[in-house]
């Protein structure tokens, strides 16, 4: 039988040495007895992979609002294909996989319905910023378990808050890679789902990226997965080379100029303003309305209401909003 202190001890013969050690992890705010079988990072992603916060993501939206088609990203396809990136940078770099994975499997929990439009209502309806990131450690810390929160470790909790280049520096090598992991992820299948979508075509990208990235999804994911370990084995530091983040900074200023910015979306988004407008003002106004997880605690009730709409999938969003505001039809 293969234990937990069998893992520990494999760690430490293996893992680099600015890589985080599960038996060294700095813990949990409350005290548990270890698993017999799982590392604490291991025992991190699976409570996030059986959270409802979890399940949910596969009903929010990445891009594009209302696919027509079974093959384009959610919210929970993203964040697996976050998780590959990482597990397969940090296995490279003899880093901690099993940190890694988790961070990178809990990063997008408190994501909004519609994507990162509803980040900016909520942003607007509150007067002060809504970060998804802040709010996925909300998510593990306050609001799952019925408020008990999952009682992640500290080295998960800091890899899922810091994931955001907005947000402070991670405090691990780990948090480090789910930080690029996620920005290559998303702009190698954002890019796929729009040329699926027909709103680009692979010839329209701009030249540094096909020359240095490659044109196929496949190309570009390796090349820059690739540069990824590759740099940062050389330079002890997590990060690109410069000739690849240039090509990748070009093709993240075409993806926000003709996709996430684009007429297209655009139009999608002006509806979905629309729906989460107006949840909130109505549950603001009616907070008793709200289900019992999110109204029965000492949060102000803009907080309230925030938790209760990032919470929701773009269809239950929909969902409730034509209860409310759409008028049944009558025999």
């Amino acid at each position: 039988m293969f234990t937990r202190s069998d893992l520990e001890d494999r760690e430490r013969k293996l893992l680099a040495a600015n890589a985080v050690l599960a038996a060294e992890s700095r813990g949990r705010d409350l005290h548990e007895n270890e698993d017999p079988l799982r590392t604490c990072f291991q025992r991190d992603r699976d409570r996030i992979v059986h959270s409802k916060a979890f399940r949910r993501l596969k009903h929010k939206t990445q891009v594009f609002l209302s696919p027509e088609g079974d093959h384009y990203r959610t919210r929970l396809t993203h964040t697996m294909e976050v998780a590959q990136v990482a597990r397969v940078t940090a296995r490279a770099l003899a880093l901690n996989e099993d940190l890694a994975e988790a961070c990178a499997l809990g990063h997008d929990l408190g994501h909004t319905p519609f994507g990162h439009l509803g980040e900016e209502v909520l942003t607007e309806k509150l007067g002060r910023p809504f970060v998804h990131a802040d709010q996925s450690l909300r998510v593990v810390e306050k609001l799952e378990r019925g408020g008990a929160g999952l009682n992640l470790t500290w080295e998960v909790r800091d890899g899922i808050v810091s994931h955001s280049w907005s947000q402070p520096e991670p405090g691990t090598y780990e948090g480090w890679i789910v930080r690029y992991a996620d920005r290559i992820a998303y702009l190698c299948h954002d890019v796929d789902d729009a040329i699926r979508a027909g709103l680009i075509d692979v010839d329209d990208l701009p030249e540094i990226t096909k020359e240095r990235l490659g044109k196929g999804y496949s190309e570009r994911l390796g090349s820059l997965v690739n540069d990824l370990v590759e740099s940062s084995d050389k330079s002890g530091r997590i990060g690109l080379t410069e000739p690849v983040h240039e090509a990748m900074r070009a093709l993240r200023d075409f993806m926000f100029e003709r996709i996430y910015k684009g007429p297209e979306v655009a139009a999608e988004q002006r509806a979905a303003r629309h729906v989460l407008g107006n949840l909130f003002d109505y549950f603001s106004a009616n907070p008793e309305e709200m289900a019992g997880d999110y109204r029965d605690r000492d949060d102000p009730i803009d907080t309230q209401v925030a938790d209760y709409i990032s919470g929701m999938t773009d269809r239950y969003a929909i969902k409730v909003y034509s209860e409310l505001f759409v008028p049944s039809p009558t025999n």
